[in-house]
C-alpha cells in the first residue's frame, strides 16, 4: 500500500498496514459528524524495510525469544540494544521524501502528535494501552524523522516487550506503524469510556476532563473531574482540584503550567457539552460495534476525538433478540468451573442440561428474570441461592430493590412452596443408592464397549443419541429425589439443633465418612497408591525426578517397570487411573486434560502422601471419622432426651441422621458417571480428529475443542472445515482466559456484586460462607494449580475454587478456603466428610492472603483472620 497514507486512504481492515491505533483514527475520520485531526500513516511497510536493513536485528530478536518472561534483567538488555539499533538507524531517502510530501500538505511548520501504531495494539481482545510511546507538539521534518524512529524503538520497551510475553503475541510477528496527527491545542481534554469501566453497565458513560491537553490525566498528573452519564443526563459530577495542567512548549514538546487558583476547582465542561460529548461517544460504539475508550480535546466549542480503542477489560453480554432486560447468573460458580471453555465444552454442557443457557465470554449464564418477575419465583430462588451462595443472594436483592425488572403476578406459579421445605418421601434404604449406581456403571460400561467400534458420521450420530441416555440417567427423578433427601435431611438437623442445642452446623460433624461418596473414596484411594510406592526408594526418587523435569503424558510408567519395585508402583498408578483418571480440574468442560491423558499431575500429591502419612492412613482416616460422627450423634441425642419433649425430638433427629448418613454420599455419583460419559465421548472424538488431521482436513487435533458439536458433525460429514473460524476462536478464548466471569450479570452488562451483611466477625477479618464446621490455625498455601501443590500437614489450603479433582489434596491439609462455592458444592461436602474447618465464597482470597502467612479458619461463624 505504500509507506505514508492519509487517514482517508485506510480503514478499520487495514491493521496489518497501518495498526491497531492508525486503522481505529482512518474510521473514526469516516464517521459522520466526527471531527478528527488530520494526519497520515508511515506504514508497517516502511519499519519492515527498515528494520531489515538495520545491522544485528535478526540475531537480537533470536536472543530476545528465548529469554524467559519473568528474566526482567535479560529482557531489560536485550530490550534496550534493540531500541539503539533502531534509533540510530538511517532512513531510505524515498521515504523521508514521502514524509516530507504529507508535511507539506497539512502545513510543514504545524504542530504534530506523533503516536506509534502497532498492530497489536487496540485490538478487541488486547489493548496494549501505554504499551508503546507517544510524542505531542512536535515541529519540522527532522524532528518528526526523529521521533517515527523513536516510536519504531518503543516497539522493544520492557514493557511492551513483557506484555508481549505474558500475553502470547511473538515479537517478530508485531509489526509497527506511525501516526502523525496534527495537534490541536484544547482548553478541556480528557477520556470518555461509552460503558462503566468499574461495574462494566453499558447503558452508564463516564467522562474525565482536565484543563489543557489530555495527558495530564492519562499520565496521573492530575486528577480529573468525572462525569456519570445516564442516558440524556448526568446523574453524577465529581469536580477535582486540578493544580497543574499539560500545554504545548513553546519550542516543541510539552510542559506543566500551573493553574490559576480560582479555575483550579472549577469543572472542566458544563453539563450539556459532557451530554453531547457522551453522544459523540455513543455514535462511535455504534459505529465499531463495541463500547469503547476515547481520547477527546475541546477547542471552542467544539469537540475533537483524537484516539478510540475498544474497552477490553468488560465482560461480554450474552446475546438476546429482545429489548426485555434480563439477570444472567453463573453457571460456573455453581459447578465450581469458573474459568472460561472452549467451544466444544461449552456446547456439551448445553447438550447435556436440560436448562436453556446462555453464553457470554467462554462462560455460561441461567437467566433468572422469569423467576424473579414472580413473587413465588422471586421467593423461591432467593431461599435457594441464600443457602448454596448469600453474595448471589444479596446481588439478586439489590437487583430487586432497583426496579430493574417488571414485577408480575402469580397466574401459573400455584403459590410455589420454597425450596427447603420437608424431605422428599424415599425410604432411608442403602440399597436405593447401590441400585442407582449399578444402573449407571452398566450404562456408561455399555457406551465404552458400543463406542470402539465407531468412526465417522456413526460416531458423532452415536454420541448425539447417547447424549439422551447420559441425561436419562442425570436426571433420574430417583437419583434426584436421593440428592433432595440428604441436602434436605442436612438442612432439617443444622437449622432444629441449633434452634434445641444451639449448636451451630451440627450435621458438619454428623456427614464424616459417609458411605458411598466416591470422591471422597478417591482422596483416600490415592493414599493406598503412597503405601504401594513408600517402601520403594528407587520408585520414590525416580518420581521426584519426574516432578523435577516437568514430565508431560504417560511415558514415566513405562520406564517404572526397570526399578526395584516398579511394576507394583506402575500397576498401583494406572489401577487408580482406571477408576478415576477421567478426572481432572475443570471436568465439566470436556476438552480438558484427564489425569489418565497425563498422569504426572498426580505425582507431587503422591509423593507428598508418602512423605506426609504412615502405612493404612487411608483406611485409618475413614474410621476416625466415622467413629467421630458416632460419637457427635451420641452426644446430640443424650441432650436432646434432656429437653422437654426431648425422647420425641431425639427420636427425628435420630431418624433424620440416619437418613443422612444413608443417603447423602450418592450427591457425588451423578457427576461421577456424567465426567465418565464426557472421556469416552473424548476418547473417540480425539480419534476420529487423528484422522481428519491425517486426510488434512484439521491442522491439530486440538482444532476440534473449538468447533460445537453440531459444527463438527458437518466437519465430519464433509471433510471440510472453516480453519478462519478456529484461528478467530482461539484467539477469542485466549481474551476470555484474562476475564473474571461475575456471580450475577444484567443485560445491561452490569457486574452486580454482592455483600456479606454480617457484623459477628472481627475487624479485618475475612468474611465467607461457613460449609464445615471447627477452628484451625495454620501455614496458608495459596494454589492455583493442583500438579504444583507442596503441602504439608497442618497447612491451609487457598485457592479459587474446588471440584472434585481437589479432593486428593485434602487428606494432607487441615482446613479449606475458596473464592467460589456454596454449602452443597463439592469442595463443601467433601470438607464436611473429612472433618476439615471450611469457608467458601470469600472474595479475593487468593490475592489477600499471601503464601506462607499464618491464618485462623473460623468454619462455623464464616471467617477467615490473618494472624502475621
Amino acid at each position: 500500500m505504500g509507506y505514508v497514507l492519509s487517514f482517508e486512504q485506510f480503514d478499520s481492515t487495514n491493521v496489518a498496514d497501518v495498526g491497531g491505533k492508525g486503522a481505529h483514527l482512518g474510521e473514526l475520520s469516516r464517521i459522520d459528524g466526527i471531527r478528527v485531526p488530520d494526519g497520515f500513516c508511515v506504514t508497517t511497510d516502511a519499519f519492515q524495510r527498515v528494520v531489515a536493513e538495520a545491522p544485528s536485528i535478526d540475531a537480537q530478536l533470536d536472543l530476545l525469544s528465548r529469554v524467559k518472561a519473568d528474566d526482567r534483567a535479560a529482557i531489560r538488555t536485550l530490550s534496550a540494544d534493540i531500541r539503539r539499533v533502531i534509533e540510530g538507524v538511517a532512513m531510505p531517502g524515498d521515504l523521508v521524501a514521502a514524509i516530507g510530501e504529507s508535511l507539506a500538505r497539512l502545513g510543514d511548520q504545524a504542530s504534530y502528535a506523533v503516536r506509534s501504531s502497532a498492530t497489536a495494539e487496540d485490538l478487541p481482545t488486547a489493548s496494549f494501552a501505554g504499551q508503546q510511546d507517544s510524542y505531542l507538539n512536535i515541529v519540522g521534518l527532522a524532528a518528526i524523522l526523529r521521533h517515527v524512529r523513536r516510536c519504531w524503538a518503543s516497539l522493544f520497551t520492557e514493557r511492551a516487550v513483557t506484555y508481549r510475553r505474558h500475553n502470547g503475541f511473538d515479537h517478530r510477528k508485531v509489526r509497527m506503524a506511525v501516526v502523525v496527527q496534527r495537534m490541536v491545542f484544547p482548553d478541556a481534554a480528557g477520556i470518555l469510556f461509552t460503558a462503566d469501566p468499574v461495574t462494566s453497565n453499558r447503558k452508564v458513560a463516564t467522562v474525565e476532563a482536565g484543563w489543557g491537553l489530555g495527558e495530564a490525566l492519562v499520565s496521573g498528573l492530575v486528577a480529573g473531574d468525572v462525569y456519570t452519564v445516564r442516558g440524556d443526563r448526568v446523574v453524577i459530577t465529581e469536580v477535582a482540584t486540578k493544580p497543574r495542567s499539560v500545554q504545548a512548549s513553546p519550542g516543541g514538546g510539552t510542559q506543566e503550567t500551573p493553574i490559576e487558583p480560582q479555575r483550579q476547582t472549577q469543572p472542566a465542561l458544563k453539563d450539556a457539552q459532557v451530554v453531547r460529548l457522551v453522544r459523540l461517544g455513543r455514535r462511535i460504539e455504534a459505529h465499531f460495534g463495541q463500547p469503547q475508550d476515547i481520547e477527546w480535546c475541546l477547542v471552542g466549542d467544539d469537540f475533537h476525538i483524537v484516539q478510540s480503542r475498544p474497552i477490553t477489560t468488560l465482560f461480554p453480554i450474552p446475546t438476546t433478540d429482545d429489548q426485555e432486560n434480563h439477570v444472567y447468573l453463573s453457571v460456573g460458580h455453581q459447578q465450581m468451573m469458573t474459568d472460561a471453555m472452549k467451544p466444544l465444552g461449552l456446547s456439551f454442557w448445553q447438550l447435556t442440561t436440560p436448562r436453556p443457557m446462555h453464553e457470554a465470554g467462554g462462560r455460561l449464564f441461567v437467566d433468572v428474570a422469569a423467576a424473579l418477575a414472580t413473587p413465588a419465583g422471586r421467593a423461591s430462588l432467593l431461599e435457594t441461592v441464600g443457602r448454596s451462595d448469600p453474595l448471589i443472594r444479596d446481588a439478586l436483592q439489590t437487583v430487586l430493590d432497583r426496579g430493574f425488572l417488571r414485577s408480575l403476578p402469580d397466574e401459573d406459579s400455584g403459590g410455589a412452596a420454597p425450596a427447603g421445605g420437608s424431605p422428599a418421601p424415599i425410604e432411608t434404604d442403602s440399597a436405593v443408592v447401590t441400585q442407582l449406581v449399578r444402573h449407571n456403571q452398566a450404562s456408561v460400561a455399555t457406551l465404552r464397549r458400543t463406542i470402539q467400534g465407531l468412526s465417522g458420521p456413526a460416531l458423532l450420530d452415536f454420541i448425539q443419541a447417547d447424549i439422551a441416555e447420559l441425561r436419562r440417567v442425570l436426571f433420574d427423578p430417583r437419583s434426584f429425589q436421593v440428592i433432595m433427601a440428604g441436602m434436605e435431611g442436612t438442612w432439617w438437623l443444622n437449622d432444629h439443633l441449633e434452634a434445641w442445642l444451639g449448636e451451630k452446623n451440627a450435621a458438619d460433624a454428623l456427614t464424616q465418612s459417609v458411605p458411598h461418596n466416591v470422591t471422597s473414596e478417591m482422596g483416600l484411594a490415592l493414599l493406598d497408591v503412597a503405601d504401594t510406592i513408600r517402601p520403594h526408594a528407587d520408585v520414590v526418587a525416580f518420581l521426584h525426578h519426574v516432578v523435577d523435569e516437568g514430565r508431560q503424558g504417560d511415558g514415566f510408567l513405562n520406564e517404572l517397570a526397570g526399578l526395584a519395585g516398579g511394576r507394583e508402583a506402575r500397576d498401583a498408578i494406572r489401577g487408580y487411573l482406571d477408576e478415576y483418571g477421567m478426572r481432572c480440574a475443570g471436568e465439566i468442560d470436556i476438552t480438558r486434560t484427564r489425569w489418565s491423558e497425563h498422569p504426572a499431575t498426580l505425582v507431587p500429591t503422591i509423593l507428598g502422601n508418602i512423605k506426609n502419612f504412615e502405612p493404612g492412613a487411608g483406611k485409618r482416616r475413614f474410621e476416625q471419622g466415622r467413629q467421630e460422627s458416632r460419637r457427635k450423634e451420641q452426644e446430640l441425642l443424650t441432650r436432646l432426651r434432656a429437653l422437654p419433649d426431648g425422647e420425641q425430638k431425639a427420636e427425628e433427629t435420630k431418624r433424620m441422621i440416619d437418613r443422612v448418613r444413608t443417603l447423602a454420599g450418592y450427591r457425588e455419583y451423578p457427576k461421577y458417571g456424567m465426567v465418565s460419559r464426557y472421556f469416552a465421548y473424548k476418547q473417540a472424538l480425539l480419534r476420529e480428529a487423528d484422522r481428519l488431521v491425517r486426510s488434512g482436513t484439521l491442522r491439530e487435533k486440538e482444532d476440534i475443542f473449538f468447533l460445537r458439536f453440531q459444527e463438527l458433525q458437518e466437519v465430519v460429514r464433509t471433510n471440510d472445515v472453516d480453519a478462519e473460524l478456529i484461528l478467530e476462536r482461539r484467539e477469542a478464548f485466549r481474551s476470555y482466559e484474562a476475564l473474571t466471569p461475575p456471580r450475577v450479570l444484567t443485560s445491561d452488562g452490569e457486574v452486580i456484586t454482592g455483600r456479606y451483611r454480617r457484623d459477628d466477625a472481627p475487624p479485618g477479618a475475612l468474611a465467607g460462607l461457613p460449609v464445615s464446621a471447627g477452628t484451625v490455625e495454620g501455614r496458608a498455601r495459596v494454589v492455583m494449580d493442583m500438579a504444583r501443590a507442596d503441602l504439608e500437614a497442618g497447612d491451609i489450603l487457598v485457592t479459587a475454587y474446588t471440584d472434585p479433582s481437589w479432593t486428593p489434596l485434602f487428606v494432607t491439609v487441615a482446613g479449606l478456603v475458596t473464592e467460589v462455592g456454596g454449602l452443597m458444592t463439592h469442595g463443601a461436602v467433601i470438607a464436611r466428610e473429612y472433618g476439615l474447618p471450611a469457608v467458601v465464597g470469600v472474595e479475593q482470597a487468593t490475592r489477600l492472603i499471601r503464601d506462607g502467612q499464618r491464618i485462623r479458619v473460623h468454619g462455623t461463624d464464616g471467617y477467615v483472620e490473618i494472624l502475621d
